[in-house]
């Protein structure tokens, strides 16, 4: 049995930055730093860079206890076995959690970075007074968190909460995933720029600029990231739902007609004291949801 007093080490994974932590139990972190992730981005450089960046932290090997890990994809319910990575080379099924274990001795748990980043927010940021919250990372995609009584929800298999999947309009635009008009197809950052031609922060500074359009445009934003939310409102009930990502920056402009939508859609009794908020972390929500993970397993 570790000591709860046990320092932890945070990763967040991704395509062009490994970025590490170490933390105490009260969250604080000790030592960060990031490394370029090698490219190309296989398994066995991937391993080799993490291993590199773990030797630069210079507290000793003992100090700390567990290994958190996020990455850009699904995990398995283990919470082992990475089973495909976004933007990394020759990524399926990649036992990085025993490859891991076996170069440092210390026990490794992994989660994909959207729960990791839930786990962050619900740990130190927006969530931090909740016992369960969802999160959306509204970005390049839209990933999703489920934190029921504080706890990470990736259900049986480990792939529950992919909340930008879930479908808004069956005649929609084609998804990655399979599915056919997804939440993410509305609402992330490739659909924002397919519709409007622009990103979403030169789209924002239009708005506030005044331009109609760009106001017009953020208003249907809103109603259309209201109505996906209803669904999940319905089915879990959040005590509040956190917004991340890069378009979480333009909220000003679409949470007005995304509460509308909510109110219109959702019954009283099903969001009673609901709040929507903006996450804190920025981008170091990922690996303080990576430690949180670490802090789980010495702590049970």
């Amino acid at each position: 049995m570790k000591p709860k007093s046990a320092q932890v080490i945070g990763i967040d994974l991704g395509g062009t930055a490994i970025k590490l932590g170490l933390f105490e139990a009260d969250g604080s972190c000790n030592q960060s730093l990031t490394v370029a992730t090698p490219q190309p981005a296989t398994p066995e450089a991937l391993l080799a860079a993490i291993l590199n960046a773990i030797s630069q932290i210079t507290a000793p090997v003992e100090s700390w206890a567990a290994i958190g890990v996020g990455l850009p994809g699904p995990v398995d319910g283990t919470g082992r076995i990475s089973q495909v990575a976004i933007n990394l080379e020759n990524w399926r099924d990649v036992p990085l959690a025993d490859w891991l274990e076996e170069k440092t001795q210390k026990p490794v748990i992994m989660a994909n970075d959207a729960n990791c980043a839930g786990l962050g927010e619900a740990w130190l940021g927006a969530g931090r007074n909740f016992d369960n919250l969802i999160m959306l990372t509204l970005g390049t995609g839209v990933g999703g968190a489920i934190i029921l009584n504080r706890q990470l929800f990736v259900g049986h298999r480990g792939a529950a909460g992919e909340l930008g999947l879930i479908t808004l309009n069956p005649d929609g635009p084609p998804c990655n995933s399979g599915n056919q008009g997804s939440l993410e197809q509305y609402v992330s950052v490739q659909a924002i720029r397919r519709e409007t031609g622009d990103h979403p922060s030169d789209l924002a500074e239009k708005a506030i600029a005044g331009d109609s359009q760009a106001l017009a445009y953020w208003e249907e934003y809103g109603r259309r990231l209201g109505a996906g939310l209803a669904s999940l409102i319905y089915v879990l009930t959040p005590e509040a739902v956190i917004l991340g990502g890069g378009i979480s920056a333009a909220a000003n402009l679409f949470l007005p007609t995304l509460w509308e939508e909510i109110q219109r859609r959702v019954l009283p009794t099903s969001r009673e004291g609901l709040q929507i908020l903006t996450a804190e972390l920025g981008n170091q929500a990922g690996t303080i949801g990576a430690a949180r993970l670490a802090f789980q397993i010495i702590n049970n």
